[in-house]
């Protein structure tokens, strides 16, 4: 899951990124052909003639080892600029899940199986032993994918911040209030199976995990936390550096790969565009729609922030930030793999983060410094 946030952001780099927006519209799309990869990534034949620079992009690399990431994967036009560490190893993506699970909703929504403005009530959603009251159960599928149910009942699921600062329950209406939740995000889960019929797992195996290519993914790697607190379980996701590239490089793709589109273009438009600024307290986070983290107003990446990125975050430091103006992917992933499959390991290991919001930050900025063409 994602923790509470530090973003710092320098005022100067905040004016610089405002003031770029205002030029480009934040949902602008870099436009390439982009190369789709096949059993494994290509590489470009040459930094220099791609545009970057192998010294500074060194730079880059011996910075992510000094903060102990397990894997970096820097994307260009469908292609490998740089690939670190061990790509190919499954870690607990922690709220990473969150993304993974939207892009199966944009499908099954598309499809008819899902329709995300019915309410709970409507679709016969409720939680046990503590049941919903009749406000909550009027909350959309749609409150829901955007953090904004009005749902505050407890979960299994959550860290010693997420419960210290959730609201009262019956303090906000449905769609009337941001909240990063895990009562949300869990249920969701639980929405999907029952309006699909499928498992997690065996519905992101063959609607995406397949149609692109993935090369370590199963079903077996989506696994579930349970407890006597809610009846929704937290659905996890393992995946590894490289899996999670082709996903990144779908969403920059519009939904599309090759000559299939895999996720409607309309959901992928939808989840990488906010058009209000969501806060922890009083602090701003950028935007935030459809389960990924969004630029708006000049916030999203300490540092680092562009018009128009989005992310798929994780505790502990994992990223899947996807820059469409420099028709860029970097995926980060740190080794806080928890030792053994049940709610309280899971949440002890998220509690304890390996790379913040800043050094993240930091890293971008050394990568984008390497980027030699225009921003």
């Amino acid at each position: 899951m994602k923790l509470a946030p530090p973003r710092s952001l320098s005022v100067a780099c905040m004016i610089l990124a405002l003031c770029t927006a205002a030029i480009a519209h934040p949902t602008t799309k870099f436009k390439s052909d982009n190369v789709f990869p096949a059993a494994s990534w290509q590489r470009v034949e040459s930094l220099k003639s791609a545009g970057w620079s192998e010294e500074k992009l060194d730079l880059a690399r011996r910075y992510a080892e000094s903060v102990h990431s397990s894997a970096v994967m820097v994307i260009q036009g469908g292609k490998i600029i740089a690939e670190w560490g061990k790509v190919d190893q499954k870690i607990n993506s922690y709220s990473m899940r969150k993304s993974l699970i939207s892009a199966l909703f944009g499908i099954y929504t598309a499809e008819g199986a899902i329709d995300i403005n019915q309410t709970l009530e409507q679709i016969g959603i409720d939680d046990s032993p503590d049941h919903l009251t009749k406000q909550e159960r009027q909350a959309r599928v749609v409150d829901l994918l955007r953090a904004r149910s009005g749902i505050y009942h407890p979960v299994d699921f959550e860290t010693d911040y997420m419960k210290k600062t959730r609201p009262a329950r019956g303090s906000h209406a449905p769609g009337t209030f941001w909240y990063y939740n895990n009562w949300d995000f869990n249920a969701l889960g639980s929405i999907f199976e029952k309006r699909t019929g499928l498992k997690i797992g065996d519905a992101f195996y063959e609607r995406i995990a397949k149609p692109i290519g993935m090369q370590d993914f199963q079903p077996s790697d989506v696994y579930y936390l349970g407890g006597p607190v809610s009846v929704h379980s937290a659905y996890q996701f393992e995946i590894s550096a490289r899996d999670l590239a082709r996903f990144g490089l779908l969403y920059l793709s519009h939904g599309r790969w090759g000559d299939k589109q895999i996720i409607p273009e309309s959901w992928v438009e939808k989840s990488s565009y906010a058009n209000e600024m969501v806060k922890f307290g009083d602090m701003a986070m950028g935007g935030y729609e459809y389960l990924w983290w969004v630029e708006y107003g000049g916030i999203h990446i300490a540092e680092s922030t562009l018009p128009g990125m989005y992310s798929a975050q994780g505790a502990g430091g994992h990223f899947l930030l996807i820059v469409p103006s420099l028709d860029l992917v970097i995926v980060h992933r740190v080794n806080n793999e928890p030792p053994a499959r049940d709610a309280k390991t899971v949440i002890d290991a998220a509690q304890h983060p390996v790379v913040g919001d800043d050094q993240f930050g930091h890293l971008v900025k050394l990568i984008l410094d390497s980027h030699l063409g225009p921003a």
